[in-house]
């Protein structure tokens, strides 16, 4: 990260105590992928865009001046550079070729071939699964898991949240660490829905015995949405019989659910086998996870989209991680059939179905004049005043935009806000939609000063 470290000793210090203070993940999303160099007096950061200049500017550049100050005892510059990467053709020209790619890039190196049909998914390992503040605990209980089969201490391991949060993939991911250190041992991934399905078909087919045997002869047996189970006596029994025999010999469960085990409103015998190992919740990822969830699925299918859409997909999509991937890759078949380059125009008008509503009754106008008057340095009033400067006009054209774009207000409400009638503020609205199709950063200026307003409005 830096050239210069042994000439600035300090140094070390300060980026370890930044890392403390804005924490590993923002650290990670921010300033890890930085260019840094330092003369004595002015710290230079080098990047690929505006949009990522713009974010630790606005959060973090305070932060780090102090702490150079508190380190180096003296006051620092920072000056940004932006380094843009070569310009590319997309490599992916289809929609099914970006799931190949992505799919045949996922694949890990190949392991011993294992008689035992797991039924996992190779491409869900602990290397591909973004760990973040919100799934912590649950990545290092799989990990521990994975690691130390059987172990009374993590044994159930239940992981329970919302659909798409990545319950599935940590379960497979424990299963393909399993046969990677051991590829002669017996694991099961299975549904939930699946196992109901299957044993009824035992029983029709009078092979009952062959569905418990393999069942209860595993070294790690993995059910995936156990809610299934629920409501369905026979199955629950069955359930709670193969989960003592593996639990009674040492052997390991993990188990996944899209609500807690009190919520599942089993019988108190298994609900207090369920609870006696590790039970833990993934929450919903923070927008910079959800940046780098995005980041590494750009990475994994080699296709250029800039930080500036991604950071617009991340904040629209906010419910769930396979929700993300999925608009991701709709963008990246829509942009190559067409042989165009991603832009936060064209991810608007592609995800508006799924996108959190664009219109927010929360944001407020005097928000917006707020956070467009301290990026381009002008007053409240000045939004109001008869004054046609170019360094007026052009923030309050952006600032009626806006307005247009996040609030119900019609177009005469937004000229009565701004003194103007509703034939500028179309004027301003078709202007500033132009540039923002016409100019990739500037198109990543707004959608960062869009960022600053929902982020005051939703305090």
């Amino acid at each position: 990260m830096l050239d210069n470290i042994e000439k600035y000793p300090q140094l070390g210090s300060v980026f370890q105590d930044l890392e403390q203070i804005i924490g590993k993940d923002t650290y990670d999303m921010w300033l890890r992928p930085a260019k840094i160099d330092f003369n004595g007096t002015t710290l230079f950061i080098s990047l690929p865009n505006q949009f990522w200049g713009n974010t630790i500017r606005e959060r973090y550049e305070h932060i780090i001046k102090d702490a150079f100050l508190k380190h180096l005892g003296a006051a620092i510059e920072i000056a940004y550079q932006i380094e843009p990467e070569t310009e590319q053709t997309p490599t992916v020209t289809s929609a099914q070729d970006v799931i190949s790619t992505y799919t045949a890039q996922q694949q890990p190196a190949s392991v011993k071939v294992n008689p035992f049909v797991s039924r996992l998914n190779s491409s869900y390992t602990f290397e591909n699964f973004i760990e973040s503040p919100s799934n912590r605990f649950a990545y290092k209980a799989a990990e521990a898991v994975a690691h130390k089969l059987g172990a009374r201490e993590n044994n159930p391991l239940v992981i329970y949240s919302s659909p798409g949060l990545g319950k599935t993939h940590l379960l497979h991911a424990i299963g393909n660490q399993i046969l990677k250190d051991n590829p002669s041992a017996k694991v099961l991934y299975m549904s939930g829905e699946e196992f109901v399905s299957e044993y009824i078909e035992s029983l029709q087919n009078k092979v009952h015995d062959s569905f418990r045997k393999k069942c209860r002869t595993l070294d790690c047996f993995l059910m995936d949405d156990i809610q299934f189970v629920s409501g369905k006596e026979a199955c629950i029994e069955e359930f709670f019989n193969t989960f003592n025999a593996l639990f009674d010999s040492g052997k390991q469960i993990v188990l996944s659910s899209d609500r807690t085990p009190q919520q599942l409103e089993w019988n108190e015998r298994l609900s207090s086998r369920l609870l006696s190992g590790i039970t833990t919740e993934i929450k919903r990822p923070n927008l910079e996870t959800r940046i780098a969830i995005l980041r590494q699925k750009r990475d994994s299918i080699n296709f250029d989209i800039g930080d500036d859409v991604l950071a617009f997909i991340a904040e629209g999509i906010q419910t769930n991680v396979r929700e993300l991937e999925g608009s991701l890759f709709r963008l990246v078949a829509y942009c190559s059939m067409h042989s165009v380059t991603p832009s936060i125009a064209i991810a608007k008008e592609l995800l508006s179905d799924i996108l959190v509503a664009g219109k927010d009754t929360s944001v407020n106008v005097n928000t917006i004049k707020k956070m467009v008057g301290k990026h381009f340095n002008i007053r409240m009033e000045d939004f109001n005043s008869k004054r046609k400067t170019q360094s007026v006009a052009w923030p309050r054209q952006i600032a009626m935009f806006l307005t247009n774009d996040l609030t119900d207000l019609s177009l005469p409400e937004i000229g009565r806000e701004f003194n103007r009638d509703h034939s500028t503020v179309v004027h301003a609205r078709d202007t500033v939609k132009e540039r923002i199709n016409k100019d990739p950063f500037f198109a990543a200026e707004i959608n960062q000063i869009i960022l600053d307003i929902k982020a005051v409005d939703n305090k």
